[in-house]
């Protein structure tokens, strides 16, 4: 199974990464208000960034690499990302 570890903009211009199976699915519930505690008051949020993992693991493993991250460091993932070039 493929997991991904994703970067959402939150409405007030903050990060929140988090992990799942299903990506498009996971980002209508945070934009549904059910996704956690953090979006819900941040709404709506945008997807602009993600990975793809191998496993549950690996993708946990790397979700707290990036909330390590600072700001800027988040900016450059995004920014070298595939999302914004389409």
């Amino acid at each position: 199974m493929v997991f991904f570890v994703y970067l959402v903009e939150c409405a007030d211009g903050s990060f929140y990464c988090g992990y799942t199976s299903d990506i498009i699915e996971r980002i209508k519930v945070h934009n549904k208000g059910h996704g956690g505690s953090y979006t819900r008051a941040h709404l709506p949020v945008k997807l602009v960034y993600f990975e793809k993992r191998k496993s549950r693991k690996s993708a946990m493993r790397r979700e707290l690499e990036i909330k390590s991250l600072g700001r800027n460091a988040k900016e450059l993932l995004i920014k070298n990302s595939e999302i914004d070039k389409k």
